[in-house]
């Protein structure tokens, strides 16, 4: 896995985390005002959740990166009869 590859996969793991971390912890608002919206949370938490995206990739980023360089599954040869 080149540089480039890496972090295509990594963004793409930390978007997905991400995504799955963003309900965790929402309380919404009870009684909305004029122009909120009712299902608005409280308090979002966007940068607790992104460092909590980061550490969650980072683990998954390595056990990834450890899989593609095992060859233990051969993506390479994956590629190759995908394109046959």
């Amino acid at each position: 896995m080149n540089i480039f590859s890496g972090i295509v996969v990594f963004v793409s793991i930390w978007w997905m985390v991400f995504f799955c971390t963003l309900p965790f912890g929402i309380k919404n608002i009870e009684n909305p005002k004029d122009g909120s919206m009712p299902g608005a949370p409280v308090v979002p938490g966007i940068k607790r959740k992104a460092i909590i995206a980061t550490a969650i990739s980072c683990v998954l980023w390595i056990g990834a990166y450890a899989l593609i360089k095992s060859d233990l599954i051969s993506f390479h040869d994956m590629a190759l009869k995908m394109s046959m």
